[in-house]
């Protein structure tokens, strides 16, 4: 018999509590390095088991709310998911705000971890849903199953399209375009601003090469055209089968109220939080032991950040039930919802890049976001 979900979300906000109120404490200045870094390493470990199995809570509950609400799939999942990277960036700029008036170079590192944490993690999620999708395309052409990694990876198989119970339809396919170009859109806009506007005329001592800023004003602009993406695209496109139906009746959440579902998703949601702020903290501490640039520490945030979502894509392309279309608009919902987060932090004064990372970051995502796009193009010839 399958253990309850509530039994998970119990588990789930009862190791968040221990990784903030206990391997926090072994971050302390005062502690020696070893012990820091082994709190480092357990943070980051357990705070990735925490968000791996908030990832299938929200997987399943976005699925149930999904049909009975009529919103969107992608948009539920977006919203559970983009949370991580959200609560990390936010977390990281709210520390950064905190040092502004006492130590500035350490204001800027937290800083850089929120523009990185933010808008890269926009770069793993999307460079794994074009690899997924591309492994559709390859099964679909095919027309047999084909694994989603090499052998030796354990990563699951993915099925040609024919085979999968919930279909995509062409409307969502659009969906999910007009999405990511209005993700590229957003984003050119973001990095365009940073070079016109936001250069740091006096960067922290001992910090290489130019610094820029995303500025309140344009933080502003970025948060009203994603919200409106958001709310535009939020309504489901396509009606439920039989097959489906079928499917639903045996999860777990089938015959549960919408007040136990949300109450899960929310809770979810708390785990994460609960999770991220000690992993912040952890990231920069381990930046700081091993001397890592903090972009770099923070880039890594992102991965811990999107880890959710990569899980739900993942399972929805090789998961029999099918739920690619959920999987390719969600992504895009995904990170427009995390861009939102990062025009957060920017109306709160706590984004920053250095020169590199910004155009590597920026032109990363955008040249993915084309790669993306043309996959999902190419899915429609087997619709």
């Amino acid at each position: 018999m399958k253990r309850s979900r509530t039994i998970d979300i119990f588990l789930l906000i009862s190791v968040g509590v221990l990784i903030r109120f206990g391997l926090f404490k072994l971050l302390g200045e005062e502690i020696n390095t070893f012990t820091r870094l082994f709190g480092t390493v357990s943070i980051l470990v357990v705070g990735a088991l925490v968000l791996k199995g908030c990832a299938e809570v929200i997987e399943e509950t976005t699925d149930i709310l999904s049909r009975r609400t009529k919103l969107a799939g992608g948009f539920l999942q977006s919203i559970g998911t983009a949370f991580p990277d959200m609560a990390i960036g936010i977390v990281a700029a709210l520390v950064s705000l905190q040092l502004r008036h006492t130590d500035y170079a350490l204001a800027v590192s937290f800083a850089i971890i929120a523009a990185a944490t933010t808008f890269g993690s926009n770069i793993y999620n999307i460079a794994h849903a074009a690899w997924c999708i591309f492994r559709q395309n390859l099964a679909n052409n095919l027309n047999r199953d084909v694994l989603m990694f090499p052998p030796f990876v354990k990563g699951g198989t993915v099925r040609p399209l024919k085979n999968h119970i919930a279909k995509p339809t062409s409307k969502e396919i659009d969906t999910s375009i007009d999405i990511l170009n209005a993700l590229t859109i957003i984003t050119a806009i973001v990095a365009i601003s940073m070079v016109l506007f936001g250069k740091v005329a006096s960067p922290p001592e001992g910090m290489a090469g130019d610094l820029y800023q995303l500025i309140r004003p344009v933080g502003f602009v970025v948060f009203f055209l994603s919200a409106l993406v958001v709310f535009y695209f939020r309504k489901t496109q396509r009606a439920i089968t039989s097959d489906e139906e079928r499917v639903h009746e045996k999860m777990y959440y089938s015959g549960k109220s919408n007040l136990l579902i949300s109450s899960h998703l929310i809770l979810s949601g708390v785990s994460i939080l609960l999770a991220a702020e000690s992993m912040v903290h952890a990231v920069q501490v381990f930046c700081e032991i091993t001397n890592l640039p903090t972009v770099v520490a923070g880039v890594f945030a992102g991965l811990i950040g999107c880890l959710g979502e990569m899980l739900v894509v993942h399972n929805y392309s090789i998961s029999p039930k099918g739920r690619i279309a959920d999987a390719i608009v969600g992504v895009g919902m995904d990170n427009i919802v995390t861009t939102i987060g990062a025009s957060i932090v920017a109306i709160m004064g706590g984004i920053f890049l250095g020169g590199n990372a910004l155009i590597l970051i920026f032109v990363i995502i955008l040249a993915l976001n084309t790669s993306l796009i043309w996959q999902i193009s190419r899915l429609k010839n087997f619709l």
